[in-house]
């Protein structure tokens, strides 16, 4: 609470800062500090939500990292981020008031960029540097698109007040480019490396930059009602729209995409987010189409509107998801998928009546739709029967929403989007096709998803709905995955330090045994039982520690290299020590007693011989011993020589960060299944290998892992850096890029006017 309080009276210290005046009559100078309060007001909870969520997004990719130092260099910043966050703010807030001080010499700056003088001092950024100066750039002006309507206002305001030209851009006090640049000069105090500063960027356009909308409204009502361009209204650059002629020249359509692509480029925009533009594709379909031979005369007929086409397809949805189970799960084609469109457009009519067709757009829209889930398809070839199913229920309810919202094509973020995106990855990546009870509960989630998709209007508000469901269960389901992994590897961890606590417990009594070598009991006691015994007091309390000093006294004294000063005190001791590794406190009792030869005169019961007490020590389970598990993979032969391959392959594994995927295939049955390196020891060699749900797999080596891989049973999963949707759709694209040769993609009959 006194934090928030300190905060709260930090923020109200610089609303009530003053600007430099004497530069501005004094209306000006008064509004202008207005504005600055305003802003200060405006931005004191946005900024706290941003760094709070940067911090956050560190401490969350810290314990996701794989390598000790990335988590560190997390963990460092989020440090950094937490002692430095009261300099952070205050530093953003004097950037900001810096910016409004200086207003007037916004265009003097630009202008003086281009002189001869500022060329002269250019120099070679390195490739950090420039990524982030290219991150902060694209930034600003995402955040300039978005709030493009009020900060024209606020330009031509606040330019009246300067008696400047209309400001906009790197000029605007307050826009999205200026507080961008604060933000990174506040946080150069922090020495961020490139990956965490483009995760505070993230930060800043999610929890600040999209809220900027009440601060600028409030500046802007400020100044109109001082009288400051009353009349001034917003004036949208409208969208413009790619309006091509019926048939085009390949030439002028290869010509118009590669000019998009170049435009593309040069606005900073990344590899991928030109397949995003539905009139960029539609190009290339139009394209693909006009080089083929094949053509189809048809007499025209009239367009569907877009009312009915979305009843036909939602006539042809209820249809499909009411009949059998397999006709529901069937991936439709283009061709098929137009037909049963047309059927139903056209139900009811006479044979002789104008027949109704797709317009060219509603033709190449079902047409993207139908490629891009039969890419979807192909992506998850390797997947089960239940992804595909889930896949091809999803078809229709894509193609509503695409049909109706032409956005799908265009925004990355499209809740639809999203939601295709994250059904697929869960199905393929969660559902292994096993009727198992782990994949139950997920299996019937999506079932009740894809049911709501196909039963309820297509609306982005269905989608986010839907979308907000699922994410919370694959939340819930990670969350459970990395507690079991976190499990194991805690056992695999410490039984790795178990074994070499035994090691070094086995190296202390091959020295006393070289010199006093014990026979029959005693050698059965020393050799297993008590060797775990001061395993693990050195595992608890160290080499050096007084208790470890204790039992390898007590071990000198069973071997006769030190006298028995009190010959019960000592039974004690072995039975005390004996009940630790887990052995019944009555067997405990007599192997002591029988080994000390220590008879019980008022006890009637005999004590087992020494050979039978022998025999069931070395039946007994050792110290960290489980039951033997099934497993797959094979021993390796006891050979001479190793494959030459398998120390190369051994080597890559030992380099590999934990985390990494491996494919598991079975030759008898074909089937093939996924599992995560979460751990090897570089001592023993050991590996934890675990499920997508975090369960424990094969046990194994590197050693015998090399081998399997050798054989060809095993290979490592490439990391995929793209989404099956992102994938789907670069492979669509490069599709349509290809010349046809089949005339299979030409346009129907239906696309005819």
């Amino acid at each position: 609470m006194d934090v928030e309080q300190n905060r709260r009276r930090r923020f109200e210290a610089y609303q009530s800062f003053r600007l430099k005046d004497g530069r501005w009559p004094a209306r000006a100078q008064r509004l202008l500090e207005a504005s600055y309060a305003l802003c200060v007001e405006g931005l004191q909870e946005p900024l706290h939500q941003c760094l709070s969520d940067f911090e956050q997004k560190l401490f969350k990719q810290a314990e996701s990292a794989k390598l000790p130092k990335q988590q560190q260099d997390f963990l460092t910043s989020r440090l950094r981020m937490v002692h430095g966050r009261v300099a952070f703010e205050e530093r953003f807030l004097l950037e900001l008031a810096e910016a409004f001080n200086d207003i007037d010499k916004a265009a003097v700056k630009v202008d003086a960029s281009a002189s001869p003088r500022s060329r002269l001092s250019l120099q070679l950024l390195d490739q950090a540097e420039q990524e982030m100066v290219m991150s902060i750039e694209r930034l600003g002006a995402r955040g300039e698109m978005r709030h493009n309507g009020v900060l024209y206002e606020l330009g031509y305001r606040l330019a009246v007040l300067i008696g400047a030209p209309p400001l906009d851009g790197h000029s605007l006090p307050l826009g999205p480019y200026v507080l961008t640049r604060a933000i990174h000069a506040a946080s150069v105090a922090l020495e961020l490396p490139l990956e965490h500063h483009l995760l505070l960027m993230q930060s800043v356009e999610e929890q600040l930059i999209q809220l900027l909308a009440p601060v600028y409204d409030a500046v802007n009502a400020k100044l109109l009602d001082d009288g400051i361009l009353p009349e001034l209204r917003s004036i949208p650059v409208p969208r413009q729209i790619n309006t091509r002629p019926n048939v085009a020249a390949p030439e002028e359509v290869t010509a118009a995409s590669t000019v998009k692509t170049r435009q593309t480029a040069a606005s900073g925009a990344a590899p991928g987010d030109s397949i995003e533009v539905l009139e960029s594709l539609r190009d290339l379909l139009t394209q693909r189409r006009t080089t083929s031979a094949a053509t189809d005369d048809q007499p025209p007929g009239r367009a569907a509107s877009a009312d009915e086409l979305q009843i036909a397809l939602s006539a042809l949805q209820q249809h499909l998801f009411k009949v059998t189970d397999q006709a529901s799960r069937e991936l439709r084609s283009a061709q098929r998928l137009r037909e049963e469109l047309l059927t139903q457009l056209n139900m009811g009519k006479p044979s002789d009546a104008p027949r109704t067709q797709l317009s060219i757009e509603q033709g190449d829209t079902v047409d993207l739709v139908a490629m891009l889930f039969e890419q979807l398809g192909q992506q998850m070839l390797g997947g089960e029967n239940n992804a595909h199913a889930l896949l091809g229920n999803m078809q229709l309810p894509v193609t509503r929403i695409a049909v109706a919202d032409p956005a799908f094509f265009e925004q990355r973020e499209h809740p639809a989007r999203k939601l295709l995106d994250t059904v697929t990855a869960a199905a393929h990546d969660w559902l292994d096709g096993s009727d198992d009870e782990s994949g139950r509960p997920l299996a019937a989630k999506l079932d009740q998803l894809v049911t709501r998709a196909n039963q309820e209007p297509p609306t982005a508000g269905l989608y986010t709905s839907l979308l907000a469901d699922i994410e919370h269960h694959l939340s819930l389901l990670t969350r459970k995955a990395q507690t079991a992994e976190n499990r194991h590897l805690e056992a695999a961890r410490g039984r790795e330090r178990l074994d070499q606590a035994r090691q070094r417990a086995s190296e202390y009594m091959a020295e006393r045994f070289a010199q006093t070598p014990p026979r029959g009991l005693l050698r059965a006691l020393l050799d297993r039982a008590w060797s775990d015994v001061l395993a693990l007091t050195l595992l608890r309390h160290g080499e050096q520690s007084g208790a470890f000093q204790a039992q390898l006294a007590i071990t000198d004294q069973l071997l006769g290299r030190l006298p028995i000063g009190d010959r019960d005190r000592l039974q004690v001791d072995v039975e005390v020590g004996l009940q630790q590794i887990g052995m019944h406190a009555g067997e405990a009792v007599q192997v002591a007693r029988r080994l000390l030869g220590l008879d019980d005169p008022d006890s009637n019961v005999d004590l087992p011989s020494t050979t039978d007490l022998a025999l069931r020590l070395k039946q007994h389970q050792r110290l960290g011993e489980t039951a033997s598990q099934d497993s797959t993979i094979p021993e390796l032969p006891q050979e001479a020589t190793v494959d030459p391959r398998e120390l190369a392959v051994q080597q890559h594994l030992h380099e590999l960060p934990f985390g990494s995927w491996f494919e598991f295939t079975d030759l008898a049955s074909k089937q093939k299944v996924h599992r995560k390196l979460a751990w090897h020891s570089p001592i023993s060699g050991r590996c934890l290998l675990v499920t997508r749900r975090g369960q424990r797999g094969e046990e194994m080596n590197i050693a015998q892992l090399a081998h399997e891989i050798v054989a060809g049973r095993v290979s490592e999963v490439p990391l995929q850096r793209e989404g099956i949707l992102d994938r789907a759709w670069r492979s669509l694209t490069g599709n349509l890029r290809q010349p046809n040769t089949s005339g299979h993609s030409r346009r129907p009959e239906s696309d005819s006017r």
